[in-house]
C-alpha cells in the first residue's frame, strides 16, 4: 500500500471513507493523463486551482480536469469583482502543496472553496491526495465533512 499523505491522515482522523489511488509509477503529468491511467472519465477527476481576488483574498476552485476555470463565474461565485490564478511560486508557501499535487483537503489555511456544480453528477470524484502520483476517490458528501465547499457553474 502506498504511503499515507497528509490528506489521507486528515481523512482517517475524521473517519471519512476514501480510496487512495497510486499512479506514481506512471508518466501521467496532466489531469487528462491521470484520468487515463486511472481508467476514469476525465469529468470526474478534479483539479484544484488557487486564485487571488482584487481584494487580496485567496479562493480555491475544483473543476474537472477536462475543463478550464471560468474566471468571471468563479469571481461571481465568491462575491468578488475578479479573480486570477496565483503565481506558481506562491502555491507552496500559501497552501503547503506543490503544483500538480494540490488538494482542497489539508491546506495550511482553509480558504473559501467552490467545486464545479458537475460534482453532483458523480457518486465519487477523484482529487489530488496532496502529492504528485496520488489521488483520492471520495464521495462528494464525504468530502463536505473535510472541506466546507459550495458548488457553482465555474468551468467551461
Amino acid at each position: 500500500m502506498a504511503e499515507k499523505t497528509n490528506v489521507c491522515r486528515i481523512l482517517d482522523q475524521k473517519k471519512i471513507p476514501y480510496k487512495l489511488h497510486d499512479y506514481s509509477n506512471t508518466d501521467a503529468v496532466s489531469g487528462l493523463d491521470v484520468a487515463r491511467v486511472l481508467n476514469e472519465e476525465a469529468d470526474c477527476v478534479f483539479k484544484t486551482l488557487v486564485t487571488v481576488a482584487k481584494s487580496g483574498q485567496h479562493y480555491v476552485f475544483c473543476i474537472p480536469v477536462s475543463t478550464e476555470l471560468d474566471l468571471k463565474n468563479a469571481a461571481k461565485a465568491v462575491g468578488e469583482k475578479s479573480v486570477e490564478m496565483i503565481k506558481q511560486k506562491e502555491l507552496l508557501p500559501l497552501t503547503g502543496y506543490v503544483h500538480g499535487g494540490c488538494s482542497p483537503v489539508g491546506m495550511k489555511k482553509q480558504f473559501v472553496t467552490t467545486i464545479d456544480e458537475s460534482v453532483i453528477l458523480y457518486d465519487t470524484i477523484f482529487l489530488s491526495a496532496g502529492k504528485i502520483g496520488f489521488q483520492i476517490e471520495i464521495a462528494p458528501d464525504e468530502l463536505k465533512k473535510a472541506v466546507d465547499y459550495a458548488t457553482a457553474n465555474i468551468a467551461y
